[in-house]
């Protein structure tokens, strides 16, 4: 079996941009007529570079190469330019690749890819969702308490069984800092009153983004920690692991980490320096299904779970479902809501949520079907923005206590 096409596709996210701007998908073609599809998750550069980059490494480590040969395309990829080093937009690319890849191999067995990867573990897959609150405009607000309680209490009536909010942004490019007295009651506050209004019937998910030094890190976790958390996400920058390991050493809250992390070499310096206890790596970004699978049983090794994380499209979700599914120290998983909207519409069968989990597919491959009719409507992504963004300012004090600063900031991701 041999590959001898590649196609990508980059997809305009329409507003309010659920998943980030664009979705960069790619599509690979055997001789035998078997299609995989794949999706890339790294935003460094603009998709237009991004693009070319993935026709680059297709054309030198995958073009006529058999697509079940997983180990050489990751190591040769990994070694490209005498790097052989973590990088971000190459294992980004490389795992786009290598999930579509997996699809084939899925398809040409007539098997789900969990099953080729240890065999089904998990009937049904726990799953938690960001709160997305929205006022009476219909807009998104993340700054009203009120809001995000009546948003957690409909999430919760939904199925939820999992929370996930992040009231101590906005989030700098010249984080971490120091997080203001303000910053530290409002995110006490949100918790204080989500926890009163679900009890027990949800856990709460903590998510920062690398805003805080280790030190206010600490502060905040004292704060929350009546609250009993289920984690504290990321709470330093990614990049210095004795760092984030100060601060799980000072607070009950088991520690969160590493969306924006890549390969089993980064996750291995979080867990053997007890910086993280659930490793949340993406499927898109951290190299792939067989080296995220490598890491899941690294962390099986330090009694640590995974929980993938997910702020992207369907086919990356496609693919932590795959390795949750035949992962025995899973945790949960992230979903974007319950899988409607556009993440429905791109797919010719939706990811099937039920009750607070996500139910495993049992067809062959990733389970997943582009609707490449919904793919050619939406592309090219024509935009000049990155799938995410920070804010270019450095933090201040009294500008963060301002909700119409807090506003304006949130505005513009959705703008």
């Amino acid at each position: 079996m041999k590959i001898i096409s590649m196609q990508s596709h980059v997809v305009a996210v329409p507003p309010p941009y659920l998943g980030g701007r664009y979705w960069i998908f790619v599509t690979l073609k055997t001789a035998c007529g078997i299609e995989g599809v794949g999706e890339v998750y790294a935003s460094t550069f603009h998709p237009k570079v991004m693009a070319a980059a993935i026709a680059d490494v297709f054309e030198r480590y995958l073009l006529e190469h058999d697509p079940h040969h997983i180990e050489r395309f990751f190591r040769q990829a990994y070694s490209s330019g005498f790097t052989q080093r973590p990088d971000l937009t190459m294992m980004g690319i490389v795992s786009g690749l290598e999930m579509a890849c997996w699809d084939i191999i899925g398809k040409a067995a007539n098997q789900p890819v969990y099953q080729l990867l240890g065999g089904k573990v998990h009937q049904r897959l726990r799953s938690y969702t960001y709160l997305y609150p929205q006022n009476s405009r219909g807009e998104p607000d993340y700054d009203d308490v009120e809001l995000a309680v009546e948003s957690a209490v409909a999430l919760m009536e939904q199925g939820f069984t999992a929370l996930k909010f992040d009231p101590a942004g906005p989030y700098s490019s010249y984080s971490g800092h120091h997080i203001s007295l303000e910053l530290l009651e409002k995110s006490e506050q949100f918790c204080r009153k989500i926890r009163a209004a679900v009890g027990d019937r949800c856990d709460l998910l903590i998510g920062t983004h690398g805003q805080m030094t280790p030190a206010s890190a600490v502060r905040l976790a004292k704060r929350l920690e009546k609250y009993d958390p289920l984690w504290f996400e990321e709470p330093v920058p990614p990049g210095q692991s004795d760092a984030m390991a100060s601060v799980a050493a000072k607070t009950s809250i088991p520690i969160a980490a590493g969306e924006r992390l890549t390969t089993k070499y980064e996750f291995f310096d979080l867990l053997k320096r007890g910086a993280a206890s659930i490793l949340q790596m993406n499927l898109g970004r951290v190299g792939g299904i067989l080296e995220a699978k490598k890491i899941a049983a690294m962390a099986e090794a330090y009694y640590a779970q995974i929980a993938p994380h997910l702020y992207n499209g369907p086919i990356g979700a496609a693919a932590s479902i795959q390795l949750a599914t035949a992962t025995p120290n899973f945790l949960i998983q992230e979903s974007i809501l319950r899988w409607q909207g556009f993440h429905a519409d791109i797919l010719k069968k939706p990811i099937q949520w039920q009750d607070g989990f996500i139910i495993p597919p049992q067809e062959p491959g990733l389970g997943v079907e582009l609707d490449m009719d919904v793919v050619a409507a939406h592309s090219p992504y024509s935009g000049d923005q990155l799938h995410l963004a920070m804010d270019p300012q450095p933090f201040d004090v009294k500008q963060a206590a301002s909700d119409s600063w807090n506003k304006r900031w949130h505005a513009e991701q959705v703008a």
